[in-house]
């Protein structure tokens, strides 16, 4: 490196929020000027949490400069140009809107909101305000092999599309004295399965067919319907007697949809699914060709080219580690496995080059109102015994 290069320009990060999200998330941020060349220089400026002690704990843990206990002063701050959200669901209009007319820059998790009134408002919000960035946080899509599945059904290596299928599966809800946690109510969630997981497929579905799913049919369950309400106190040996309280979300979500062009897909979330820590899996199927992947072997993309001649075919393994593959140039030689984080990282890496150019970037938050439209319509068919719900499209989402 030549020692005599002008330093870059830092782009302050403020995060809210700093449990398994923030983590991940400061693990992005800490790591992509490290792996990439990227044009800003990320500077963790502070993190904001209401717990002065924890949060401080946090900060030092995490590799933060300073904490906050109110996300007001976090974005008053001078020296933050972008807020990363990572608290609930029912936080994120208040904050992100906020931060976009202070004119900061925001990335905002999954799903977007808790209501399509609350993700309308903030589309609103960054629409009004063009020169500030705004992205979702689906970051499967940073996962290479999926990147590269993308770009191998956009050059027509399938040809028309005809089925894709997902599954999210996990089955940390298993048991039915796992306390009620704020992901098990809806006025802090918005849904359960349906929010947590079926908005990555949703945004995968979309993202890999290239259009928006036009209407939803579904079925959704509550499997336990009440569970202990967590003590202040550390947690007694038994349950026996232990209040309990409503699990007002579902814990599973089953539901197929249609594409525009004609594509057909199906789709099943839940957190009860015995032995599935964080599995999820999708195929899709055209009239050249297959695709398929498993995040457990996210690694690995698998093809099926149904022009090679029958004697011939099979699925292939494609080993998504070469420096040509997405993302793949700043990491490590062919062969040497990436994992879960470094989604994280491309993340961070794709949001500062935005930045930078003043592109907005893919999912914006357009696309995270069009998600939370469709989680709408899900929700509303589930209600209806199944009846198909038409999704009505959001104008500028850019898949």
């Amino acid at each position: 490196m030549d020692s005599t290069a002008a330093p870059k320009q830092r782009l302050g990060i403020g995060m809210v929020g700093y449990a398994f999200m923030g983590a991940v998330h400061s693990q992005g941020w800490r790591t992509a000027a490290r792996v990439f060349d990227l044009p800003s220089e990320p500077h963790l400026a502070a993190v904001c949490g209401r717990d002065p002690r924890a949060v401080r704990a946090a900060a030092d843990k995490l590799g933060w400069a300073s904490a906050e206990t109110d996300w007001r002063q976090l974005i008053a701050r001078d020296d933050v140009d972008l807020v990363d959200i990572c608290t609930p669901g029912d936080s994120h209009a208040d904050i992100a809107i906020a931060a976009l007319d202070a004119g900061k820059h925001v990335l905002c998790e999954k799903p977007l909101a808790n209501t399509v009134a609350e993700a309308e408002a903030m589309a609103e919000a960054a629409a009004r305000n063009p020169g500030s960035i705004a992205m979702v946080g689906f970051n499967y899509r940073r996962v290479p092999a999926l990147a590269l599945a993308r770009a191998l059904i956009e050059v027509g290596r399938l040809g028309a599309l005809r089925h894709i299928r997902l599954t999210y599966l996990q089955d940390w809800l298993v048991d039915p004295d796992f306390p009620l946690t704020w992901r098990l109510k809806r006025e802090s969630a918005g849904s359960g399965a349906l929010g947590d997981l079926g908005a990555h497929i949703v945004d995968l579905a979309q993202y890999l067919v290239g259009e928006p799913l036009a209407g939803v049919a579904a079925l959704s369950e509550t499997f336990v319907t009440e569970r202990p309400v967590p003590a202040a106190a550390p947690a007694p040996a038994t349950t026996r007697g232990v209040e309990r309280g409503p699990v007002t979300v579902d814990d599973a979500s089953l539901f197929i949809g249609r594409f525009p062009s004609g594509a057909l897909a199906s789709f099943e979330a839940t957190r009860f699914a015995h032995g599935r820590k964080n599995a999820l899996r999708l195929e899709v199927n055209g009239e050249l060709g297959s695709l398929a992947f498993d995040l457990e072997r996210l690694n690995e993309l698998q093809f099926f080219d149904g022009t090679v001649p029958a004697p011939e075919a099979g699925f292939r393994r494609i080993l998504v580690t070469e420096p040509d593959h997405p993302y793949l140039d700043g990491w490590w030689p062919p062969g040497h496995s990436l994992g879960y984080e470094h989604t994280f990282v491309h993340q961070a890496r794709d949001l500062v080059h935005a930045v930078a150019t003043g592109v907005q970037p893919a999912p914006s938050f357009a696309d995270g109102l069009q998600v939370q439209q469709v989680l709408a319509a899900i929700e509303e068919s589930a209600s209806k015994d199944s009846v198909y719900v038409t999704v009505t499209p959001t104008a500028a989402t850019t898949n």
